[in-house]
């Protein structure tokens, strides 16, 4: 189950960096379109960072109930 949940946050992790990442490549493009991007990428990174945060806090409530 640990180690489950360990893959599962970095992966969340991962998925937080490479939008923001995106965010910054759409950010330096600029263009017409990229406030409206810029915008998704935010809302989807705040979602993905939320989920991370839980992810780890079910971790710590894991690994505190197995020791004791």
């Amino acid at each position: 189950m640990i180690i489950f949940l360990n893959i599962l946050i970095m992966v969340a992790l991962l998925a937080v960096l490479v939008t923001l990442i995106l965010g910054f490549v759409n950010m330096a493009r600029g263009g017409e379109g990229a406030p409206g991007r810029s915008n998704i990428l935010m809302r989807y990174r705040v979602g993905i960072q939320f989920a991370a945060i839980m992810l780890m806090v079910l971790g710590f409530i894991t690994k505190g109930a197995m020791t004791g």
